[in-house]
This record gives structure tokens, C-alpha cells and sequence, in this order.
């Protein structure tokens, strides 16, 4: 395939969708984008990009930031890790590097929340380097190009992948190149492909081999925990009482309303007779859990003052940071 470059860099240059993050070559912002841009949407993703550049221009205000505030501004998104390691690799540039972004794909690397694909990008987009993208777009594309039945979530397949898409960026452009394999692997080459739009379908053998619907192939299922959360939702004098999550859990550093875990939907019986509402069970998936969330209206101050217990204005809540779950809950009261 002595062309395959040359068609699908043609083909991005006539197709490729219009995104703030692919009119600079600024590293800072190409790396917000490509953090914020992991497991969320183009639409969803375009605002809170737009959002932290406005509210972070230099990797020196998101540094000087303190991690509440980029969380305030990451909440809706989920996947709160990454705000958190953004931060966090934010005072390194800063404070290790002097500020300078690294310019090189194993520099890149060593930032926290940052892995190969990652890296690879930031490296690509903003410097040029000759490092070819895999993410789950291209490890689509490239299993149906060449009809690949190594499963792409095995070590085999991850060290396949990358050997052929290092192959294909030999001769390439490395930025034109990088764009237009993950474009074509999330518009043309998508889960219900649009095969004759393909600017390479003639070399596809998957599609000659009409294994397109197996491709790609994986091994692994995600084993998921259900776990069942009871927030308790005080009000007096206005108030009411927030807690923060400190411990290494979802959701770390944000705040909730106190909560009590069981092992069922039931409302616990302690609680029960003070209880003045309780909404019906919320259900809010993660990667690796289902939550299953009641909230429970008490009037009046808790009986018991915990430590961790935070009294607050009820019209503050909105200050904090908080869960999607509880956020969504409060938007819908």
C-alpha cells in the first residue's frame, strides 16, 4: 500500500471537521484537548475545552489554580482523575520544567494521566514528531484494513497494532497523517461503517473477507461492581451539610451530601423515621460501577455532628464541586 498515505491525507484535507483544538499548535491547549477529549463526546468535550482555555490560558494559571476550582470547572464530565492529574502535571511544567512544555514524546510521557497514545498525539500535533496514534478509533480501522483477529485489549494485539501503524507513518506527513487516521476511524470506519465513503476500502480485507462485524476483536469483559449510596439531604436555617471525599475512591476531593453505603436500595432503618422524602433509586454508570443512589430529605440538623460534617448555605451548593450523580439530582428538584 505504497499509497495509503497519500489517500487518506488527501481525504482528511477535503473532510476533516472543523475543532479549536486543530487551528493551533500550541502543546498546552493540544493536551487540555486531548485529556478532556478521553472516553467524552466531540460535543460535550468542544465546550469544556473552550471552557479551561478561557479559565486557564498558560499552563501557569491552571498551576496556580487550586485543585477545588479545576474540578468546579471539570464537574459533568466525569473521570475525575484526569482534572486531578492535569493539575497536578501542571505544577511539574512549572515548577521542574520552568514552565516550557517538553517537546518530546518520551518527555510527554513522563506527565501523570499521560500514556502512549497520548503522547504520541501532543508529540505529533504540536512538534511533528514521527509517532503513530493508536487509540480506539484507529485500533477499529486498522483490524478491518487488515483483517486482524488478535484482540486489540491483549498484549499481543496492542504490540501488533502499533508495529503496523508505525509502519504507515513512515512516509507520511506526522500530524496530517495522526489526524486523518483517527477521523477516518471515528466518521467513515465507525461501529456502523460507511464503507464506500472510505477513501481505502479497495485495500480493505476485512471487507473483502466480509468480517467487518467481527472486527475488532476483544477479550476481556469488564467485571462491574453495584454498589448503592444513601444521601442524606439536611435542611435547617437554610442550611445544610456537605462532606468531602478524601478517601482513594470515585469521586476523590469532591463533594457530597453525608452518605451511607449499603448493600440494597432499602432505606436504612436508623434513618428511616426521620426521613420526610426519598427519591427513587438514581442509577449512574461508571467504567467498573453502577451506582445506585437514593436521596433522603430530613428536616432539621443532623443529631450526631461528625468531623468531616461541612455546614453550608443551600444556595452555595453550587460552589462546590460535585458528583454528576448529585448535580443531576439538584438540576432536577
Amino acid at each position: 500500500m505504497t499509497d495509503f498515505h497519500l489517500l487518506i491525507a488527501d481525504w482528511y484535507r477535503l473532510n476533516f471537521r472543523e475543532l479549536p483544538w486543530r487551528n493551533t499548535k500550541n502543546p498546552y491547549f493540544i493536551w487540555l484537548s486531548e485529556i478532556i477529549m478521553q472516553q467524552t463526546r466531540i460535543e460535550q468535550g468542544t465546550a469544556y475545552y473552550l471552557k479551561f482555555i478561557h479559565a486557564y490560558p498558560t499552563v501557569f494559571d491552571l498551576a496556580k489554580a487550586t485543585e477545588e476550582d479545576v474540578l468546579n470547572n471539570w464537574q459533568g464530565l466525569g473521570y475525575y482523575s484526569r482534572a486531578r492529574n492535569l493539575h497536578y502535571s501542571a505544577n511539574y511544567i512549572v515548577d521542574e520544567l520552568n514552565g516550557e512544555f517538553p517537546s518530546t514524546y518520551d518527555e510527554i510521557l513522563k506527565l501523570k494521566g499521560v500514556g502512549s497514545y497520548t503522547a504520541a498525539a501532543i508529540a505529533s500535533f504540536a512538534f511533528n514528531e514521527r509517532k503513530a496514534v493508536v487509540d480506539g478509533n484507529v485500533y477499529r480501522f486498522l483490524s478491518r484494513l487488515f483483517d486482524i483477529s488478535t484482540p486489540i485489549d491483549s498484549t499481543q494485539g496492542k504490540k501488533e497494532f502499533q508495529l503496523i501503524a508505525d509502519e504507515l507513518i513512515e512516509r507520511a506527513v506526522p500530524e496530517i497523517h495522526n489526524q486523518a487516521m483517527m477521523e477516518i476511524g471515528s466518521v467513515i470506519c465507525a461501529p456502523n461503517p460507511k464503507c464506500e465513503e472510505c477513501p481505502v476500502n479497495i485495500h480493505c480485507l476485512a471487507r473483502k473477507n466480509d468480517t467487518i462485524d467481527q472486527r475488532p476483536v476483544k477479550t476481556k469483559k469488564t467485571k462491574v461492581r453495584d454498589r448503592y449510596f444513601h444521601y442524606l439531604i439536611y435542611s435547617f436555617d437554610g442550611k445544610t451539610i456537605i462532606t468531602k471525599r478524601t478517601k482513594k475512591d470515585i469521586w476523590q476531593n469532591m463533594y457530597q451530601f453525608p452518605l451511607i453505603e449499603t448493600s440494597s436500595n432499602e432505606i436504612p432503618a436508623h434513618i428511616e423515621n426521620r426521613v420526610q422524602f426519598s427519591s427513587e433509586p438514581q442509577k449512574h454508570i461508571l467504567s467498573h460501577q453502577r451506582i445506585y443512589a437514593r436521596f433522603h430529605h430530613i428536616e432539621g440538623e443532623p443529631k450526631t455532628a461528625e468531623k468531616d460534617f461541612i455546614s453550608i448555605q443551600e444556595s452555595d451548593i453550587q460552589d462546590y464541586p460535585l458528583p454528576r450523580i448529585i448535580d443531576r439530582y439538584l438540576e432536577n428538584l
